[in-house]
C-alpha cells in the first residue's frame, strides 16, 4: 500500500517495464489480443488469396501451361490455402503462447514470402516459351528466332522479358510489418530474409533447369528488375514497423499502473474512468480508476482540488478495515497527471441501477441492506471520517466470495477528517456545494454547522427511502429546489409513496435519519445498526434462499459492468459538486 507520497507510473524499475524490446508476453492483453487476431486474419486472407489466384488461372484458358504445371499450382495453392487456414485455427484458439508468438510470425512471414515467390520458379522456361511464340506469331521460323529475333532487339537494347512494377512478394513486405509489428532487429532479419527468397528461388530455378538462349541476353537484368524494388518494400516496411512497434509498445507502457495492467475499460464519467486490470505478478483482478488531466480544466487551483480529492480518497479509504468498504490496493500520479487508484474488482450492481431497473425492494431486504452500509460508517466514523456523499450510486450491491447481497460502500472523495482546520480538509471548489442533492444534509447546505458523522446517517435514511419507495425523499425540478426541500421541509413517510409494505418500525427509523436537527438522529452508525437488527427481529427475514433465487433471476452472471448499463464504483463526476 502506498502512503501519502504518490507514486508516477511507468518510472524505470524491473517490474513496471517491458522486460525487453521483444517481449510479447510484456504487453498489455487488450494489444496481445489484437496481435493475435490481426496474425490469424493475415492467415485468412492468405489462404484466400491462394484460392482466388488458382480459381482464376484455373478458369483462363491455357493460363497454366501444361499438365505439369497445373499439377505444381494445384500442391502450391493446397498447401498455401492450408498453412494460412491453420493459422487462423492456432491464433484463434490461442494454441501460440505468448512466448512464442513474435517467433511463430516470424516463421510464417518468411514461409509466406517463399511460398509466393516460388510462382517464379521456372520463370526462365516460361519465358523462352513466350518468346517462341511472339517469334511464330511474326512468321518466323522456330530454329531462326534466335538470329531473326533476339539478337536484333538484343542490339537495339529492347527486351522481351521484362518486369514492371511490384511483386506480390513487395506486397507482403509492406503489408506484414505494419499488422504484426516486431522489434527493430527481428524485422530486420525477417524482412531481408523474405525478401531474398526472391533472388534466391530465381537463381536456384536457373541453376536446375538452366537458361535457354533465346532468354540469355536478358535474364540478369530481368532478376535485377524483380529484386530491386523488393528490397525497396523491405526497406519501407523496416522503417514503418519500426514506428509502428513503438507506437504499440508506448501504448503498452501507457495502460500499466504500478504493477497493474489495464485490461478494459468498464466505466465512464465526466472526470475519469474506470479500467479493469490484472496484476502483473500475481494475476489478481482489480479496478481502476484514473482521473486524466485534460479533464480538470485549465484551472490550475481547480485542478489541484481535484487531484487532492483523490488523495484523500486513497489516504481515507485505505486506512479503514470494515470489509463493507471498498478495499484499496494502490494509487499515485502518472507522469502525465493522471490520478489512479486501485481497487477491488466488485461482482454486482450499484444500488441505484438495481432500483431503477427493478424498482424498489422489499422491506427485509432494505435492512439486510442498511445493516452492511452502518457497518462501513461505524468503521470510518470511528477513525474519524465522515463520508459526505452517501447516495445509491456509491453502494454497491454484491457477489463476495460464497456471499450473496454484501454491501460495499464506494467513493470516499468528499470524505473529511474531523479535528482538522476546514482549509486542509474541506475539498471544494468555488462556487459549487459539496454533495449530492437528493442526499445531502441540512447542515450541509446551510453550511453554518459543523458536518459529521449526522450527516452519513441522514444519507442512510435518504438511501433506505429510496430502496423503499423508488423515490428520493424530495423532488424538484431544479437542484437549488431539493436542497431547500431538505433545509425546511418535513418528509412524506415512505409508506405512503409506495404500494410495498413498509413495516412501521423501518418507517419510524428512515424518518429518525431525516430530522432536520443533527443530535435528533441516531447518535451513531453503530446506534444505527442497533436499531435496524432490532427492526429485522421484528419482520421475516431477508435469507440467502431468497437472495441466490434474486441474483439467479436478475443478474446470473453478474459482473462490475451490470451487462454494460451500469457505471461501476461510483459516478465519475465533478469534484465535490453537485451530481
Amino acid at each position: 500500500m502506498s502512503d501519502s507520497r504518490t507514486t508516477p507510473i511507468g518510472l524505470a524499475g524491473p517490474e513496471s517495464t517491458l522486460r525487453s524490446s521483444s517481449d510479447f508476453a510484456g504487453l498489455a492483453p487488450e494489444i496481445q489480443d489484437q496481435m493475435y487476431r490481426r496474425l490469424g486474419g493475415l492467415g485468412l486472407i492468405y489462404a484466400g488469396a491462394w484460392i482466388a489466384n488458382f480459381t482464376y488461372f484455373k478458369l483462363s484458358p491455357h493460363a497454366m501451361g501444361d499438365s505439369g504445371r497445373v499439377t505444381f499450382w494445384a500442391t502450391m495453392t493446397a498447401l498455401g490455402a492450408g498453412a494460412g487456414i491453420g493459422l487462423y485455427w492456432l491464433c484463434r484458439t490461442r494454441r501460440i503462447p505468448a512466448n512464442r508468438f513474435m517467433s511463430f510470425a516470424s516463421i510464417f512471414q518468411v514461409a509466406a514470402g517463399l511460398g509466393i515467390v516460388l510462382g517464379l520458379f521456372g520463370f526462365e522456361h516460361l519465358g523462352h516459351t513466350f518468346v517462341t511464340s511472339i517469334g511464330v506469331a511474326l512468321g518466323i521460323l522456330p530454329q531462326n528466332i534466335l538470329s531473326e529475333l533476339i539478337e536484333p532487339l538484343d542490339r537495339a537494347g529492347l527486351r522481351l522479358l521484362y518486369m514492371d512494377g511490384v511483386t506480390w512478394t513487395g506486397i507482403w513486405l509492406l503489408a506484414f510489418p505494419l499488422i504484426i509489428p516486431a522489434p527493430l532487429m527481428r524485422t530486420i532479419v525477417t524482412t531481408l530474409a523474405t525478401a531474398l527468397t526472391v533472388p534466391s528461388v530465381m537463381l536456384l530455378s536457373i541453376w536446375l533447369n538452366g537458361v535457354p538462349e533465346t532468354v540469355r541476353p536478358w535474364v540478369g537484368e530481368y532478376i535485377l528488375e524483380v529484386t530491386v524494388p523488393t528490397l525497396i518494400c523491405g526497406i519501407i516496411a523496416i522503417y514503418s514497423s519500426r514506428v509502428v512497434y513503438r507506437l504499440t509498445r508506448d501504448l503498452s507502457k501507457a495502460r500499466q499502473m504500478g504493477s497493474y495492467q489495464l485490461v478494459e475499460r468498464i466505466g465512464v464519467g465526466g472526470m475519469g474512468e474506470v479500467w479493469k486490470a490484472r496484476h502483473r505478478l500475481l494475476a489478481r483482478p482489480a479496478a481502476i480508476k484514473l482521473i486524466r488531466p485534460e479533464r480538470l480544466g485549465s484551472d490550475t487551483v481547480s485542478a489541484q482540488s481535484v487531484i487532492r480529492r483523490f488523495e484523500r480518497e486513497a489516504q481515507a479509504t485505505s486506512g479503514l478495515t470494515s470489509p463493507h468498504t471498498i478495499q484499496l490496493f494502490d494509487f499515485g500520479v502518472a507522469n502525465d497527471g493522471t490520478f489512479y487508484y486501485v481497487m477491488e474488482l466488485l461482482d454486482g450492481i450499484d444500488l441505484k441501477t438495481l432500483v431503477d431497473r427493478e424498482g424498489p425492494m422489499p422491506a427485509e431486504r432494505v435492512v439486510h441492506v442498511l445493516q452492511q452500509m452502518c457497518h462501513s460508517l461505524q468503521d470510518a466514523h470511528l477513525s474519524g471520517i465522515v463520508h459526505r456523499d452517501i447516495k445509491p450510486a456509491n453502494v454497491f450491491l454484491c457477489r463476495y466470495g460464497a456471499d450473496l447481497d454484501f454491501v460495499k460502500v464506494l467513493d470516499f472523495g468528499l470524505v473529511k477528517e474531523e479535528g482538522r482546520a476546514t482549509g486542509e480538509t474541506q475539498l471544494t471548489v468555488e462556487g459549487i456545494a459539496c454533495g449530492t442533492p437528493g442526499y445531502m444534509a441540512p447542515e450541509m447546505i446551510s453550511g453554518g454547522g459543523k458536518v459529521g458523522p449526522p450527516a452519513d446517517i441522514y444519507a442512510v435514511g435518504c438511501v433506505g427511502y429510496w430502496l423503499l419507495t423508488g423515490q428520493q425523499v424530495f423532488d424538484g425540478s431544479s437542484a437549488m429546489e431539493i436542497i431547500i426541500q431538505h433545509a425546511k421541509d418535513d418528509p412524506v413517510p415512505p409508506s405512503r409513496r409506495t404500494e410495498l409494505p413498509v413495516p412501521e418500525a423501518l418507517e419510524e427509523i428512515i424518518l429518525s435519519c431525516l430530522v432536520k436537527a443533527p443530535d435528533d438522529r441516531p447518535e451513531s452508525a453503530r446506534e444505527l445498526r442497533r436499531r435496524l437488527e432490532g427492526c429485522a427481529r421484528s419482520i421475516p427475514a431477508w435469507s440467502e434462499e431468497q437472495a441466490e433465487r434474486w441474483w439467479q433471476l436478475h443478474l446470473p452472471k453478474a459482473t462490475s459492468q451490470a451487462e454494460g448499463e451500469t457505471l461501476p464504483y461510483a459516478e465519475i463526476g465533478a469534484p465535490g459538486g453537485l451530481h
